[in-house]
């Protein structure tokens, strides 16, 4: 790393800090017309998009070596940020600084931004239960509905949070779930928000016939690497299949998907995951009523592909709404008994448009409103996502895992999400850690160190998802436990703020000339 002196240092600061208020003056006014409480969130947020189209790794390197604080943490206030490195550079040097606001006169600053990330945090997610400041929610299984004492559990453990998965069950059910909570709140004097997920354009594995026996146990299908199927785009193009008997020995089985002319949109080559990336494979053939895959991923032992699983082919471009009928058609349910909702599959901003004004229809203007950050389209497109989000009242941003992972690639996963807690953290909108938070204890009672060290590192965001298990009461304590021990070291993140692909998209300009 290059030592430079204070003077360049300074003249490059000084330099960055003119492009950022470029940068904020010639983007369109629309993008600050937001919310009151999101007002100096939108600005901050452009700032840091602007910054962070620069590589700091040497000018940080060099503050550090002056003692002074670096870039690193700049994320919730930028523009006082730098002002604050150039104040302590010209003191250092002995220039006048009377033209300089100092640091302790500035409005937004570590402190007062902060305050009103909590702000926002508080009023998505409300007062937490459990003295520490990260939240937990817990997804809830069908068989809880009704259950008031297994909701006490729950609360009495530190469940802060309910989650309703609306791509199961049906509204009977979450009325009875949601009525149990409410029973368990006045048992325990303990409050719980209600959170509700919107099925969205979930492609999932509907109906398998197993043509293969070895392919076959306990009436589950099991694929290998080097299995073939049939993947149908309808159940009733899969049955006719069947009654013809038309399906060849050499596949294992035949697999109809839960969204139909789905099998049109997709190419030889693309590949295909299924269940959160357990299985893989590949397209071999297209026809008009089905595909077949190749499987090139599973375990050497075979992995089980069961109904209701997850669909990702992340190299097909899918003309599906994000806000589908079937979604409108429940939010009238959610609005009456959420406090939040949660939009699946959002990919632009039209999207979102398209959800807040389906609920202000429903004159639901203070519902939460979380934007699932679950693939590509997503990520790329997440500054234009919370510009726009910003105009509703009440926003978060959960970080999908499971679906992201696929979507982008496995080893990109740690990177991403990364990116996408330090974005929002500029935008003042509280973050959803979701997707295998000490899913192994959840489901086993056991726990796995990778996913002790997974479930630390969680700290950094507001709120922390966990699914459904025999053993979830233990896996809250765990997580409390974790989370609290955690708090003591860690706020929020450190960063060597290299340049951001998707800064750099934003502004469409080369800022190397302060590099």
């Amino acid at each position: 790393m290059n030592k430079i002196s204070t003077t360049e240092l300074i003249e490059k600061i000084e330099g960055i800090r003119a492009c950022i208020i470029s940068n904020r003056e010639r983007i369109n006014s629309d993008a600050f017309l937001v919310h009151q409480n999101y007002t100096y969130a939108a600005k901050n947020l452009i700032d840091y998009l602007s910054l962070r189209t620069f590589d700091f790794r040497v000018k940080q390197g060099n503050l550090s070596f002056l003692g002074l604080s670096s870039f690193a943490n700049a994320e919730r206030y930028v523009l006082t940020n730098l002002d604050n490195i150039i104040y302590h550079l010209k003191t250092i040097q002995g220039q006048s600084v009377q033209e300089l606001l100092s640091p302790e006169k500035s409005i937004w600053n570590f402190f007062t931004t902060l305050e009103l990330l909590i702000k926002n945090t508080n009023r998505l997610f409300g007062e937490g239960n459990n003295q520490i400041s990260t939240r937990i929610m817990v997804t809830l299984p069908y068989d809880s509905a009704g259950d008031v004492g297994y909701m006490t559990d729950l609360l009495v453990k530190g469940m802060e949070i309910a989650r309703i998965n609306c791509s199961h069950d049906n509204p009977e059910v979450w009325e009875s779930m949601i009525d149990a909570i409410h029973k368990a709140e006045k048992q325990t004097e303990k409050h719980c928000k209600i959170y509700m997920d919107l099925p969205g354009p979930k492609i999932r594995s509907e109906e398998i016939h197993i043509l293969k026996k070895k392919n076959k146990k306990k009436g589950d299908l099991i694929l290998h690497t080097g299995d073939r199927i049939k993947l149908y785009s309808t159940v009733g193009e899969l049955q006719e299949a069947i009654d013809k008997n038309t399906s060849e020995k050499t596949f294992a089985a035949l697999v109809s998907m839960s969204i139909p002319n789905i099998v049109g949109s997709i190419d030889v080559g693309n590949h295909i995951w299924f269940d959160d990336g357990k299985i893989g494979g590949v397209i071999e053939e297209t026809f008009k009523e089905y595909a077949t895959v190749l499987i090139t991923k599973a375990r050497a032992k075979g992995t089980k592909l069961k109904k209701e699983k997850g669909i990702n082919l992340p190299d097909t471009q899918l003309q599906l709404p994000s806000l589908t009928e079937e979604d409108i058609s429940y939010l009238p349910f959610i609005v009456k008994h959420a406090d939040s909702v949660g939009y699946s599959f959002v990919r632009t901003a039209y999207d979102v448009k398209q959800l807040m004004e389906a609920l202000s229809r429903l004159n639901r203007m203070d519902i939460g409103m979380v934007l699932k950050i679950e693939n590509k389209d997503a990520f790329n497109n997440l500054p234009d996502l919370l510009l726009t989000a910003m105009q509703w009242s009440n926003i978060g941003v959960m970080i999908a895992r499971g679906d992201l992972a696929v979507e982008l690639g496995v080893e990109r996963i740690s990177e991403v999400q990364e990116q996408i807690l330090w974005v929002c953290e500029a935008a003042h909108v509280p973050v959803i850690w979701a997707t295998q938070i000490l899913e192994n204890l959840a489901q086993t009672g056991l726990a796995t160190r990778a996913e002790i060290t997974d479930a630390s590192m969680s700290v950094r965001a507001e709120c922390v998802m966990l699914n459904k298990g025999p053993y979830i009461m233990e896996t809250i304590i765990t997580l409390h436990n974790i989370l609290q021990r955690m708090e003591t070291h860690q706020n929020k993140k450190t960063g060597t703020l290299r340049q951001l692909s998707f800064a750099n998209n934003f502004f469409k300009q080369d800022a190397e000339r302060f590099s």
